[in-house]
């Protein structure tokens, strides 16, 4: 379906100037199941949430491209080595993503996560991960775009995309 956010959306690097929205998409990356109230906004000053955004783009393996539709940042894709959920090894990125929720289900998304995997190609990274919850329907967008499960808990896939 050819949605009109599609062709007005421009995939563009992460501006120095920009990295307090980080704070804004790591929120929004948070899973609220259907029915559940969403969390205090405050939750991402937790030690294990704060790891994706604090001194972002400080380390060489910090990479960010965002979403602009008409000059707003919409989503953003980060990638950095952590100590995170979706930790696999210390040369493995690991990936977060996530959209403003009236921009969702129109393709940037896919657009955006495509944009990244080939950024770390060319950058000679090998793999990415990711943790998710079953339960998201951005599971099938990861599969798609070649992410394999790794490891499973009851709750949660810790994903690898081979680069």
């Amino acid at each position: 379906m050819n949605h009109p956010y599609k062709k007005q959306c421009v995939i563009r690097k992460l501006r120095e100037d920009e990295t307090e929205l980080l704070r804004d998409f790591l929120y929004e990356a948070i899973f609220v199941p259907e029915g559940t109230e969403p969390p205090e906004r405050n939750i991402i000053e937790l030690s294990e949430l704060s790891v994706y955004t604090e001194h972002f783009g400080e380390y060489a393996d910090d990479h960010c491209l965002i979403a602009d539709v008409e000059g707003r940042a919409v989503g953003a894709v980060w990638v950095r080595i952590m100590n995170d959920y979706g930790h696999v090894d210390d040369e493995t990125p690991s990936l977060a993503i996530s959209l403003y929720p009236e921009y969702r289900g129109r393709g940037i998304g896919t657009q955006l996560l495509n944009n990244m995997l080939d950024l770390l190609k060319k950058q000679g990274y090998r793999k990415v991960s990711l943790s998710v919850q079953k339960a998201n329907y951005a599971v099938n967008l990861y599969l798609a775009a070649g992410f394999r499960i790794r490891k499973e808990s009851d709750e949660e896939y810790l994903m690898v995309c081979r680069l």
